[in-house]
């Protein structure tokens, strides 16, 4: 198993820590292949209903450690392959930004749904200081995120973004500070797990389809239909009856 990360099943809740803070928490081809597999087995989990990416130390995730750079074939990404495969997990995702985020780092937090930050973070890419190019679906993520703008300037312009701007831009969907972080975190996480998961699941796969101009309208009306007739529709129907909090069984 990989040093670089720690895993963690919990209830109704995984959580992926980077824990190389020496190294900013960059990560080595190894440390990618192990992480995919990780979010195969946690993706296969029917319990999961949300995954929080988080990281200890000063930085989150420095992307791939530059040692790894010139012996690796890039025609084949490890990165690109563990950002998707972030993307279209079935359930939401929070990524937690308790330091800043750099390189190939920004691609793994904009794969996830929600990005929590704390302020004093800044974010940068520099595969242009580096002569090097950032991988494409890296580059179609941050235009989809951020739009064309923020884009070019991170990519052509290696701009640093701070807290400000990482928000403005909608890089973070939240900002608070360190010693409220952890609250924070698990105010959110509780929220997702508390909703109906099919719900979630099915309208996450449409948002990502939308947003990646592949949507597949009929299934998800089809989807949309199905919904009515769940447990948990039942469920949440009579819990607004009964004026009282849902528990939903995601069946």
């Amino acid at each position: 198993m990989s040093q670089a990360f720690i895993e963690e099943i919990r209830d109704f809740r995984a959580a992926i820590t980077f824990n190389r803070p020496d190294k900013h928490n960059a990560l080595e081809i190894s440390d990618l292949e192990a992480l995919d597999a990780a979010l195969l087995r946690i993706a296969a989990l029917p319990s999961i209903r949300v995954l929080i990416l988080q990281a200890t130390g000063k930085s989150f995730c420095a992307g791939v450690d530059f040692g790894a750079v010139a012996s690796h074939d890039w025609r084949d990404s490890p990165l690109e392959r563990v950002a998707d495969r972030l993307e279209i997990l079935p359930f939401p995702t929070l990524c937690v930004l308790q330091g800043g985020v750099y390189g190939g780092g920004t691609d793994l937090a904009l794969a996830c749904d929600f990005r929590l930050g704390v302020t004093g973070i800044r974010t940068f890419v520099p595969p242009a200081k580096l002569g090097i190019q950032y991988h494409p679906h890296g580059i179609r993520r941050v235009v989809s995120r951020l739009g064309l703008g923020p884009a070019k300037r991170l990519f052509l312009l290696a701009e640093t973004f701070d807290h400000n701007e990482m928000l403005r831009t909608g890089f973070l969907d939240w900002i608070t500070t360190p010693d409220e972080l952890d609250a924070r975190k698990e105010g959110i996480a509780a929220t997702i797990a508390g909703l109906a998961p099919q719900p979630l699941r099915g309208m996450k796969q449409s948002l990502n389809e939308i947003a990646s101009g592949l949507f597949d309208e009929r299934a998800a009306r089809e989807r949309f239909a199905a919904s009515f007739h769940t447990d948990d529709a039942i469920e949440g129907r009579a819990a607004i009856a009964a004026k009282r909090a849902p528990v939903f069984t995601g069946r």
